[in-house]
């Protein structure tokens, strides 16, 4: 199907640039985007972050991590405090 469209200037420059990476035509790289966002393709794998064991300790009850946090930070403030005497 043949028509005409008016498309904004930075979605031209990033449909060019796509024609340059994927070395595609003009046509190509609009009916592709359009297809993927008419589809609900994802555009890209979706990040992954690798996971690393944090050596947690026995004993260390993290559903309080905050309230420990606040107590060294309370901790050093006094030791800052009292330095200053």
């Amino acid at each position: 199907m043949r028509t005409t469209i008016t498309l904004d200037e930075d979605v031209a420059a990033t449909l060019r640039r796509l024609t340059r990476e994927r070395r595609i035509s003009f046509k190509e790289a609009v009916n592709s985007t359009l297809r993927a966002g008419l589809t609900g393709e994802p555009r890209a794998t979706p990040y992954r972050l690798p996971a690393y064991p944090m050596g947690v300790r026995p004993n260390i009850d993290l559903d309080r991590a905050m309230q420990l946090d606040a107590a060294f930070d309370d901790e050093e403030t006094i030791r800052k405090l009292e330095m200053r005497k």
